[in-house]
């Protein structure tokens, strides 16, 4: 763990190793911007240096392209790996849903992201953890973090107990089985938290910050929509149109206010819809389940607006999947793990209590991220005003 030190707040220029880039106004690079009535040959070179760069390096835009780009060349070779592994050693199926073979998936991810984001931090001259992985109180966070998405979920199992929309089961572990899967499941959905929050609220959330605007925002967000629109994903679709149609009037607003630290929230928006977009190729997801993935991406974006970094939004990630998926044996988005401590089951109309999905598709999910929203800004809204018990 690296030493302690200032929280690193969206809006600002992010602290790191990397020398200075010296700026002469808005969108230059080293003062290089066209149209000074240089000789065509250096004004050529100029324009193509803007193009690129920017007062921070690299465009935000082509970073992302760059780390795309990487993270696809990663994984194919890490994929191929991965599938020889899992059907030579761990024999996995289809569809299984083993503590052994989310590891392997999430491992491969995980390293693909990580081997994108290092080379792309060295072309912008950053360290890695500069995406939103610096900060105060970090162990402190990732443990807070943990507990409220343990709490979160618990709260929502036990709503739907005491309206009938769930009921349990036997326990389906036994002695060492207990430990042994709490464990496995433990250290899987800490990869996820690590690979999803990683991409989404260090990676993406990070360069968005300092290369967005509500237009570009807005573009994004249609061509999700019409992404979603042409290849007819089902039902589930409407919980992405939804978070998009919420996300517009809020963010003109700080466009045309021209607030400051608009930009974190006009990617936060696009963090989030993009959060929801992925779970559309889910099984069993239905629009609730989209709305609140999209929903509970948001609330990790406060997070790290409150707490300077993402680590909070890493562990209640991890928290919130393995109580769903391990402790209380739900699905999650629509799958159904094997070594689940409890057994429970859905009954009743699918509205209220998730059907296939899980609770995420239950309409009560949204009050759990509600709650969660609630308590991260009740513990730590006052640290980010700077008020100190």
């Amino acid at each position: 763990m690296e030493p302690e030190t200032e929280a690193l707040m969206p809006e600002a220029t992010p602290a790191g190793d990397a020398a200075p880039i010296t700026t002469t106004g808005e969108g230059a690079a080293g003062g290089l911007t066209p149209g000074d009535g240089l000789p065509p040959e250096q004004e050529a070179r100029k324009s193509a240096v803007w193009i690129f760069m920017g007062g921070e390096g690299l465009r935000a835009g082509w970073s992302v392209a760059v780390f795309l780009v990487l993270a696809v060349l990663f994984l194919i070779p890490l994929g191929l790996i991965a599938r020889t592994i899992s059907h030579r050693f761990l024999h996995g199926g289809k569809g299984d849903f083993t503590p052994s073979l989310a590891t392997l998936q999430e491992a491969v991810s995980l390293l693909a992201v990580l081997g994108a984001g290092a080379l792309v931090a060295l072309i912008e001259r950053r360290r890695l953890l500069d995406y939103n992985l610096t900060g105060p109180r970090r162990t402190r966070n990732f443990i807070g973090g943990a507990v409220a998405g343990f709490a979160g979920l618990s709260v929502l199992v036990g709503a739907l107990t005491m309206g009938g929309w769930l009921h349990f089961g036997p326990v389906a572990l036994k002695g060492a089985q207990i430990f042994g899967y709490a464990a496995a499941w433990g250290f899987a959905f800490v990869l996820v938290g690590f690979f999803e929050e990683g991409t989404f609220r260090c990676y993406l959330q990070f360069t968005l910050t300092r290369g967005i605007n509500f237009w570009w925002a807005l573009g994004i967000e249609a061509a999700i929509c019409l992404d979603l629109l042409l290849r007819s994903k089902g039902n589930g679709v409407w919980g992405v149109y939804a978070v998009a149609l919420l996300g517009l009037a809020p963010c003109l607003m700080l466009q045309l206010r021209k607030v400051e630290g608009g930009g974190f929230w006009q990617a936060a928006w696009v963090t989030s819809t993009l959060f929801g977009f992925i779970h559309t190729g889910n099984n069993g997801e239905n629009w609730i389940g989209i709305f609140a993935a999209a929903g509970i991406g948001f609330v990790f974006c406060v997070s790290v607006w409150v707490t300077g970094s993402a680590w909070w939004a890493i562990g209640c990630h991890a928290g919130w999947d393995w109580a769903e998926t391990y402790f209380y044996g739900t699905a999650d988005s629509g799958m159904q793990a094997q070594g689940h401590y409890l057994t429970t089951s859905p009954t009743g109309n699918v509205f209220w209590s998730g059907g296939t999905d899980g609770p995420e598709g239950s309409l009560l999910v949204l009050g759990a991220i509600l709650l969660i929203l609630v308590g991260l800004l009740v513990v730590y809204g006052r640290e980010k005003a700077g008020i100190r018990d």
